[in-house]
């Protein structure tokens, strides 16, 4: 292969496995965040498969690169459309059906069929030079292809039925050409060159991690490009440095070996990992490096969560500009990051007057630790006024469903309809509040009664921002 195309996949390499990283750190708890960062992931391992399998020194070694990388070619295939499925609105009624078939049938699937597909000759005739269609190849093109249609139907149907569509039309238009992109793929013949395909690919998958990041940035109400930019910039930075030198010993002197591109390869991974994880791992380092100066730490710690937190925040918001049904929507999300400060802190309710006047009031500073802070009293406060007066701690009455799906889930960290959840040491009215939710009240129930206890909580901030402004 030229040395240009070399050079090519290696900066396509680079560059899904960055933006992997990076949705999968902008917030790993969020499905279509986490599985379209895995695809990213997949496909960049794909690439280094095959890079290193055109330059691997023996044959038994350029045969089992080959095994790896051709069945990963395919595996992000799974992981779209999980992260598809994951983008329809949550009242969608075929969501949860859909959801619930991807994460129970397809995504078990996936990994017992790649290694079946790399393990044996059924799939791919590994002894040909490309490998060929083996016996059971249209059983795996249909298990390839079927996922992809269905993830490109769900974005047209997203993409008609969204307001407004300008982002939809970026996902579903990427979600087109990877589609299309994973047909050509699977022709049982080298054309187009297979090379310039997979880069042609490479640039689908990168606008799909951005379709995604951006409709995760409007969902959230965050800024985008900031962030985003950043991570960009120091990633390029540190792969510049250290591959950097690597590739330099390449071409000055070793040439291109199969171990030095390994290492290439590796060292890459190993930069975009470290920048991209930067406050994990500093976090990590910082808790055992000052294990006996807890303030140190601590001080460390809120400095960190505001500058990492600072690119995030849409610092343009105005609250006056932003319709109600906008204004709902924020605080429900809002209310679902309530005990996650640093997820609060990016909420552009942050900007709201109400806090800066309670800030101005305590003399408190105007930072984004303090600005978040006083966010979530003002939505603990607001959850509080939902409470029936006078009647107890807990009640199981209509009159206080709305406080009792926003109070005990979000405020006391209930999580009853989590098998993981730890939830030893409850007080008596909590312990009845998570007996009531799991016998009396099904999760969907659940949250249509957060949907609407967050406008009235919406309302509430409403109407004390007024009195702030006046």
């Amino acid at each position: 292969m030229p040395s240009g195309l070399i050079f090519l996949q290696i900066v396509a390499y680079s560059l899904a496995l960055w933006l992997g990283l990076y949705l999968i750190g902008r917030n790993p708890a969020k499905p279509p965040l986490r599985y379209a960062g895995l695809g990213l992931v997949f496909y960049a391992l794909s690439l280094a498969t095959d890079l290193l399998a055109m330059q691997a020194p023996t044959a038994a070694s350029a045969e089992l690169l080959t095994r790896l990388h051709w069945p990963l070619l395919f595996l992000p295939a799974a992981f779209w459309f999980g992260a598809t499925v994951h983008l329809l609105p949550e009242d969608t009624p075929w969501q949860g059906l859909l959801s619930r078939s991807w994460g129970y049938g397809l995504l078990p699937l996936a990994i017992p069929f790649y290694l079946f597909s790399a393990g044996t000759d059924l799939i791919f005739d590994f002894s040909a030079d490309p490998p060929q269609p083996g016996p059971a190849y249209l059983l795996f093109a249909g298990l390839v292809m079927l996922p992809m249609l269905v993830a490109l139907l769900l974005a047209i149907w997203a993409f008609l039925s969204a307001q407004p569509r300008q982002p939809l039309g970026l996902l579903l238009a990427a979600t087109l050409f990877f589609t299309l992109g994973a047909a050509l793929l699977l022709l049982p013949y080298d054309w187009p060159s297979r090379t310039w395909l997979l880069l042609g690919i490479s640039l689908d998958f990168v606008l799909l991690g951005l379709a995604i990041a951006l409709l995760d940035a409007l969902d959230e109400g965050e800024a985008l490009l900031p962030d985003i930019f950043l991570s960009f910039d120091f990633s390029s930075f540190f792969v510049l440095l250290f591959g950097g030198l690597i590739g330099l010993t390449m071409v000055l002197g070793t040439g291109l070996t199969f171990p030095m591109l390994a290492l290439l390869l590796v060292t890459i991974a190993a930069a975009i990992i470290t920048q991209t994880f930067a406050d994990l791992l500093q976090a990590a380092v910082d808790k055992f490096a000052f294990a006996a100066f807890p303030r140190l730490w601590q001080a460390r710690a809120d400095l960190r969560f505001a500058a990492s937190t600072l690119p995030r925040v849409k610092t343009s918001f105005e609250p006056d500009q932003v319709g109600e049904a906008e204004f709902a929507r924020l605080t429900r999300r809002a209310l679902s990051h309530l005990g996650d400060l640093p997820r609060l802190a990016t909420s552009p309710l942050t900007r709201l007057a109400l806090v800066e006047e309670r800030l101005a009031r305590r003399q408190a500073r105007d930072d984004t630790l303090e600005r978040a802070t006083e966010l979530k009293t003002l939505l603990i406060e607001s959850i509080l006024r939902l409470k029936p007066q006078g009647k107890g701690e807990f009640g199981t009455s209509e009159e206080w469903r709305y406080f009792n799906a926003l109070y005990f889930p979000y405020v006391v960290g209930l999580k009853p309809y989590s098998r993981r959840a730890e939830h030893a040491g409850l007080e008596p009215a909590e312990r009845e509040a998570f007996n009531w939710f799991r016998t009396y009240v099904p999760e969907r129930t659940l949250y249509n009664w957060q949907n609407a206890a967050a406008r009235l909580v919406a309302q509430d901030l409403c109407e004390r921002q007024q009195e702030a402004i006046n």
